[in-house]
């Protein structure tokens, strides 16, 4: 039995499994999650991960969620090239404390601004308080200063000379608000001409590919039934994560 992995592309870390995968011609088949449709409470995903969460992995009898963990596990396995995750252990580590930061920092504030212009007020019928709107701006734009004093430091990469896993995990999640028509890097020149580098090297084809659904997220949301009781039991977990 071959790898299988349960995206949903809408997801950030979906997408950064799968960039990963088929740039480094890793083989696999897609299993779709559809979060809008509610899939991730049926059954079959349960079985792979029983948190009810994507992206996720079957490979063979070995079962695996969360991306940080898949990223490292199918980088491992398939020895992907070195500048993916270094083998030098100051590298590596500069990449994992890149991955252990960004998880409550840009990738909750990016995903909240995401929820606050999109989802939400579409589940909910109602806008999101211009102050909590406010703040959740403010909280990302502090993560974006903290990302390129600390991490980038204008150097081409996060880590070395080449493209790493925590470039490839950092630029999704900063795609995520650009899908609502919300750009935060408009104003930073050093982090656009990094995004533009890192797309490069992924390749900009298969980078725009798994970023479809993304963009044209707006539009998709309309045909959500917000009524439905799918639909009110995502808007409920939502508001208890994105306060």
């Amino acid at each position: 039995m071959g790898l299988e992995l349960y995206l949903d592309l809408h997801s950030q870390p979906c997408r950064a499994v799968y960039i990963f995968a088929k740039k480094n011609n890793i083989a696999f088949e897609f299993k779709l999650v559809n979060l809008l449709a509610g899939e991730q409470f049926n059954e079959e995903l349960g079985k792979v991960n029983t948190l009810r969460l994507v992206p996720a992995i079957k490979d063979g009898d070995f079962t695996l969620g969360e991306s940080v963990a898949i990223l490292k596990y199918l980088a491992g396995k398939y020895q992907t090239p070195d500048h993916w995750y270094p083998a030098d252990l100051q590298k590596r580590a500069r990449v994992d404390e890149y991955l252990s930061w960004q998880h409550m920092t840009i990738r909750y504030h990016g995903s909240r601004i995401f929820m606050f212009r999109s989802l939400l007020p579409t589940l909910t019928g109602q806008p999101v308080p211009k102050d909590k709107m406010d703040e959740a701006l403010e909280d990302l734009q502090k993560s974006m200063q903290t990302f390129e004093d600390k991490f980038l430091q204008g150097k081409p990469y996060i880590v070395g000379e080449k493209v790493s896993l925590a470039d490839l995990v950092a630029l999704v999640e900063l795609m995520q608000p650009l899908g609502t028509g919300f750009d935060p890097l408009e104003g930073r020149p050093k982090l656009i001409e990094w995004r533009e580098r890192v797309k490069s090297d992924v390749g900009k084809a298969l980078f725009d590919e798994a970023h479809v659904e993304t963009m044209k997220i707006m539009a998709s949301l309309k045909a959500l039934d917000r009524n439905s009781p799918t639909m009110q039991q995502l808007a409920k977990h939502l508001q208890k994560v994105y306060r």
